[in-house]
């Protein structure tokens, strides 16, 4: 894309209302713009970045066996009615009255929705196990939303659900969500840590967040410093295989959020050494609760015995939204963002320091060209525009890779590659700069 072309509202100076990194740059890189307080509009380069973690999320999804399907942002009250969660989920519900004064509600999660739809059509414990997802967006009234999309109040989730015939079924299935997330998290390079966490409203008795340390973290965390040294994608994961041993491994170390911190503990069983003490960012959460709500909705199967049994279920979430903010937390410098590359906008950014150059345009041109054909996404900033400025906003929206070409560079048969997490530069042929891009 030539930046020309693109809409890329950059700005220089810093929002007043934005408190924190993600949100300052979300901003200034032309990511996002709100419409009212927690609500935000995704402008190209940052719906770009939400639609390449949405992949990540789906394709993680896909392996363990989960099945996407679509529900509904408006939901019925009487679905909710039914499990007891109208009245109790409190004001951050939005309800609203529909033109035949039918009580209804823009959904802040789905598992009466989806409970319905399993109660409707799973009759046999053949049909067993599955696993629902969906990729949609979700709405709570946030009494003070703050922080950009890292606390707003519509976002975008990935939100999933077991269904199973017993306990044990249903521990297999919450072992395949929990290696999932770590994988997940790791092929967006976070270091997420999986801690014990509280089922809140939510339910049922088995349930750990995924966590990754961060400055602006919303919550104190406590772990040990061996989570952070843990190669995730090094792990050889077979989802028709037992995963205890390996949710074993991740939940034996101690990791608490403030809410489930036990001081006593963490120093009984963490070397002085090894104690990381820090702030945190959930980005997951993953609940098992059995019957909570198959059973106020009958969804029973026969068992291979001849009897009937309520099926057990499990619910795992993903901020898919809050990932970009969580990401940027994580990934910055004092010039802008640093993306990963799994989930950069674009790979590279092609600078062209003296637009209108008969040369440069000409080598710009072939190099787009070379890079576009060869599926290396690009974006190219061919404005008439100071050679300062063109590098500014590309450490600002933070590309992995600048491929830098000017007139001085080109007399001698090279330009300037320069990675944009370490900050080094190379000059090399056009020939090796597009091969080391993939080109």
């Amino acid at each position: 894309m030539r930046l020309t072309q693109y809409f890329l509202p950059t700005m220089k100076e810093t929002p007043s209302e934005a408190q924190i990194v993600s949100h300052r740059y979300m901003l200034r890189a032309g990511m996002i713009r709100q419409a009212s307080a927690g609500i935000y509009s995704w402008l190209p380069l940052g719906h770009r970045v939400l639609k390449k973690i949405e992949q990540i999320v789906r394709e993680e999804q896909d392996a363990t066996g989960a099945q996407e399907i679509l529900m509904p942002t408006i939901q019925s009250a009487d679905l909710w009615r039914q499990s007891g969660r109208y009245e109790d989920y409190g004001k951050e519900m939005l309800r609203i009255t529909d033109r035949h004064e039918r009580d209804m509600l823009y959904g802040p999660t789905n598992e009466e929705q989806v409970t319905e739809i399993a109660a409707a059509y799973i009759k046999s414990y053949r049909q067993l196990p599955k696993n629902l997802y969906h990729i949609q967006w979700k709405f709570r009234d946030e009494v003070r939303p703050r922080f950009g999309i890292m606390r707003g109040r519509e976002f975008l989730m990935k939100d999933a659900y077991s269904f199973d015939i017993d306990a044990e079924s249903g521990r297999r299935a919450y072992n395949k969500m929990f290696v999932a997330y770590l994988r997940t998290f790791a092929r967006m390079e976070l270091k997420a840590i999986p801690m014990r966490a509280d089922t809140g409203p939510i339910g049922g008795d088995m349930s750990h967040e995924f966590i990754i340390l961060a400055d602006t973290g919303e919550s104190a965390v406590f772990c040990h410093r061996d989570f952070l040294e843990r190669d995730v994608l090094a792990l050889d994961v077979d989802y028709e295989s037992d995963l205890q041993p390996i949710v074993d491994e991740w939940t034996g170390l101690y990791a608490a959020t403030d809410e489930m911190h036990d001081p006593a503990q963490f120093e009984r069983e963490v070397p002085a050494e090894s104690r990381v003490s820090d702030r945190g960012i959930e980005v997951g959460h993953i609940f098992f609760f059995g019957e909570k709500y198959s059973k106020p909705f009958g969804a029973i199967v026969p068992t291979p015995e001849g009897g009937e049994t309520t099926m057990q279920m499990g619910s795992y979430g993903i901020g898919v939204s809050r990932l970009v903010g969580a990401i940027i937390e994580a990934s910055h410098d004092d010039k802008g963002i640093i993306w990963p590359e799994a989930v950069a906008p674009f790979k590279v950014g092609l600078i062209n320091l003296r637009s209108g150059d008969d040369d440069c345009d000409a080598a710009c041109d072939d190099i787009y060209d070379k890079l576009n054909a060869a599926g290396v996404e690009v974006l190219y900033d061919d404005r008439p525009e100071r050679a300062g400025s063109k590098f500014a906003d590309m450490d600002l929206i933070g590309l992995p890779w600048q491929l830098v070409v000017g007139p001085r560079g080109l007399k001698n048969g090279v330009v300037e590659l320069k990675s944009r997490r370490t900050g080094e530069t190379e000059e090399l042929p056009v020939a090796v700069a597009l091969e080391r891009l993939g080109g």
